[in-house]
């Protein structure tokens, strides 16, 4: 299949890149060769790239200050340290009450001595898991340790 030279002139930028693969780089090189009008649009796109190489971008007005305000921490105030560490200790709390009441206690026996069931019984609950620590420490506090 012939290529022409409009879909040479498509493929010519990413020829100049060095985007394309092997076999496609051969193929236009071998169009440049033997084709004038390709040559000239290389030429072209190529004081193109060095132009647009050399232009410098403009910055917005006052572009450095702005991002350099934003880089510096704002003044934490003392009472929003206290407020961020009474929330963190109300949510732990809360977590804690409900996720006692999420998991109630079982007893063993059926005449309720208070006895709690073996871990074996929990073998569901994954190691480290909320389900697992609390099981543990309910049963500690039963032993009176």
């Amino acid at each position: 299949m012939k290529t022409t030279c409009e879909q040479m002139r498509e493929r010519l930028s990413a020829w100049l890149d060095g985007e394309l693969e092997a076999q496609e780089r051969r193929e236009v090189a071998a169009h440049l060769e033997v084709c004038p009008g390709c040559r000239e649009e290389l030429v072209l796109l190529e004081r193109l790239d060095a132009t647009l190489g050399i232009l410098e971008a403009p910055l917005p007005p006052r572009l450095p200050e702005k991002v350099l305000a934003r880089l510096h921490p704002r003044r934490r105030y003392w009472w929003q340290s206290l407020a961020m560490a009474a929330s963190l200790v109300l949510g732990i709390t809360l977590g804690g009450i409900l996720a006692r009441d999420y998991y109630p206690y079982a007893t063993a026996t059926a005449n309720g001595d208070g006895e709690v069931l073996a871990l074996e019984e929990f073998h569901d609950f994954p190691q480290g898991s909320l389900g697992a620590v609390l099981v543990s420490y309910q049963g500690d506090e039963i032993n009176g340790s």
